[in-house]
């Protein structure tokens, strides 16, 4: 039996020198790296303790044998608060392997022009918990952003997250089990097309927030997505701001202007199928002087809807709200509408309604504290021209 332990010990032992020195190699390999060269990660798990980084380089691929075949594990990380951080740079192909449990953000990316993020998959193992990271894939401050065929489970904030970007595609993703499946935010020019949102607290959510270095976002695109069953309790860290999205709620629209949502699938998510509110919804103090607070200019249309015939599944304030103010019962509107407006804005509409198959409506008239709330949508049955398609510069 000594024995035995013994070999055990010494496999232990190599075990966790190979580790080290995984990770040494790859960051060696990072920080050395020219500009144009590929860098291979071979097939296998590997256990990592602090993050790694890329910084300031050019036309670097980093590509693993395939999103399940290359595994970076961070469960034990003890450095860093991302498990792959990439920043200040250009033409930065990330592609092919799996991050899972960082102790913070799985994989950020900053000042990038030019970043793809292909066939890369982002989870926190386990139960979906608060101690969770925030953010799956976490591109922000940068231009030219693709991402396309990744998975994001369990992050509490959002699995496929994009901020204070431009020229911005994401496409043929797929989100479950985080709080916010996708979100955009305080971004221009983004299409989200072709994925699948499911299980998430909520699906899809544009978003324009205050006290950030860009200050408004605009030409988003929401269409051909698979919106469905997104009625997961919310684990999101108490005070984040994704911590008010209402469980079971598939597209959410904060405050944010020029918004497209059309030719969506939006199933079962019972407690908002599109909502539409003005920062003032959320109940924050608002010091930034250069934020805009409203929705505006958000067309949704040729939307197919189908809730399940139950109460509203959302907690909170919201819950009471609707439970006791509002009494839809299991009469739950598809299309919510806070209803406040800008008054100085009478030039254009906040929101433009038309087609939308199987779908109810509710103006909530919150800024008259609820007093006549509406469920006719003939007030906002209106057309907004198309908005511009997303188109990624290559360089």
């Amino acid at each position: 039996m000594k024995y035995k332990c013994t070999l055990l010990g010494i496999l232990v032992a190599q075990l966790t020198f190979a580790q080290a020195d995984f990770q040494k190699n790859l960051q060696r390999e990072l920080i050395l790296a020219e500009d144009g060269d590929t860098i291979q990660i071979p097939a296998g798990k590997f256990s990592l303790t602090q993050t790694l980084s890329l910084e300031g380089k050019n036309r670097i691929v980093l590509k693993g044998a395939g999103v399940d075949q290359t595994v970076l594990s961070f469960k034990g990380q003890t450095e860093g608060a991302e498990g792959l951080h990439v920043s200040n740079g250009q033409q930065i192909v990330l592609e092919d392997f799996t991050v899972q449990d960082a102790k913070g953000d799985a994989i950020k990316t900053m000042q990038i022009d030019g970043i793809t993020f292909r066939r890369v998959k982002t989870e926190w193992t386990g139960e979906p918990k608060p101690e969770n990271g925030g953010y799956g894939l976490y591109p922000v401050l940068c231009q030219n952003v693709l991402i396309e065929y990744c998975e994001a489970i369990g992050a509490s904030d959002a699995g496929i997250y994009v901020g204070q970007s431009k020229h911005i595609i994401v496409r043929h993703s797929r989100a479950f089990h985080n709080v916010a499946g996708i979100e955009i935010e305080n971004s221009q020019m983004a299409d989200v097309y072709n994925n699948e949102a499911t299980e998430n607290t909520g699906g899809i959510l544009v978003f324009d927030l205050p006290d950030l270095i860009q200050k408004k976002g605009g030409n988003v695109r929401v269409f051909n997505n698979k919106i469905h069953h997104n009625n997961f309790p919310n684990f999101a860290p108490a005070g984040n701001i994704v911590a008010t999205v209402p469980q079971g709620t598939g597209v959410l629209i904060l405050a944010t202007n020029e918004v497209e949502v059309f030719n969506n699938t939006l199933t079962a998510n019972n407690s908002i199928g599109v909502g539409i509110i003005s920062y003032f919804m959320t109940e924050k103090p608002m010091t930034d002087s250069l934020y805009y607070p409203y929705p505006s200019q958000i067309s949704i249309h040729s939307n197919q809807f189908d809730r399940d015939r139950v109460k509203y599944q959302g907690k909170g304030r919201l819950g009471l709200l609707f439970k006791y103010k509002l009494r839809f019962g299991k009469k739950v509107p598809d299309i919510v509408f806070d209803g406040i407006l800008d008054k100085n804005q009478t030039n254009r509409p906040a929101l433009c309604l038309r087609q939308n198959q199987n779908a109810t409506f509710a103006n909530l008239d919150a800024g008259n504290n609820f007093k006549n709330v509406s469920r006719d949508s003939s007030p906002f049955d209106c057309t907004l021209l198309s908005l511009k398609e997303a188109v990624l510069s290559q360089k």
